[in-house]
């Protein structure tokens, strides 16, 4: 069956999404948005974007909502996606922090989990005896569905392509028999790590003490620019004087009214 939008539903969509989740959708994406969600209606054997409409706003588990959000916003990710940031904790943040050997971390847009995992690997393995360490990131994400899989911490093998053999084996336990070409986190990894559903949006976010770094990558490019203003300053709040914010490639603050100072085209710093 084919399913047509109308240019009022395609509106309706397009204020929900925006109002609850920050995304944006242009008036160009009215075709992109009906085939991404004609499965959806399939799925669930509707007629109309209309009945779809109706679903999504009635769910009061909000689980619709979330499947819709992730059938049109993209969670690529990788293990150690845009190194320099990573080269950037290990070379200066983490030699800031020696003296305290305590570090708070937010990966505010988790997806599957490669990002917080990634963060943690290199916290293990660049600072001087580890275990004399205080480390909690914070992963979350607006998509229980992904969190899932993040918490879950399993994996296929060529997800793993971009790290170091050694790094893999300190890190992950290689799978056997059934779980042959799986490698699933090792408990020190996953200890250190709480995976929390969080919508950007909200205006407040449960967290109580200053953070040392908030990692934000490949997410603004969905908002608009008042969105990503609020955003920013929102995250200016919660973290620690001198603390960093990482964006990412695609991503700039140029045309955003902030208070960070720039470091590099992708990581800013709120001033001591």
């Amino acid at each position: 069956m084919e399913y047509t939008i109308t240019a009022e539903e395609f509106q309706r969509f397009r204020t929900l999404i925006y109002n609850e989740s920050g995304i944006s959708l242009s008036e160009q994406k009215q075709t992109l948005l009906a085939s991404r969600l004609s499965k959806r209606l399939r799925d669930l054997s509707l007629s109309t974007f209309a009945e779809y409409y109706e679903n999504v706003t009635k769910d009061p588990t909000r689980e619709e909502f979330t499947r819709m959000l992730d059938l049109i916003s993209t969670n690529k990710t990788d293990f150690f996606r845009e190194p320099k940031h990573f080269d950037f904790l290990r070379e200066r943040i983490m030699p800031e922090l020696f003296g305290e050997k305590r570090i708070r971390i937010w990966s505010s847009a988790c997806s599957t989990g490669e990002e917080p995992y990634t963060i943690a690997m290199t916290l293990f393995e660049h600072a001087p005896n580890p275990s004399q360490w205080d480390f909690k990131i914070l992963a979350s994400d607006i998509s229980t569905r992904v969190l899932s899989k993040a918490a879950a911490g399993l994996y296929q093998e060529d997800r793993f392509r971009d790290v170091p053999s050694d790094v893999l084996k300190r890190h992950f336990l290689r799978g056997r028999g059934e779980s042959a070409g799986m490698f699933k986190v090792k408990p020190h990894l996953a200890a250190v790590i709480q995976f929390r559903r969080l919508n950007l949006m909200d205006s407040q976010f449960p967290i109580k003490n200053p953070l040392d770094l908030i990692f934000c990558r490949n997410v603004m490019i969905y908002f608009d620019r008042p969105t990503q203003a609020t955003l920013v300053n929102k995250f200016y709040r919660y973290l620690k004087p001198g603390g960093y914010l990482f964006i990412g490639h695609s991503e700039s603050l140029q045309w955003v009214e902030h208070s960070f100072k720039s470091l590099a085209p992708t990581i800013y710093q709120k001033e001591l």
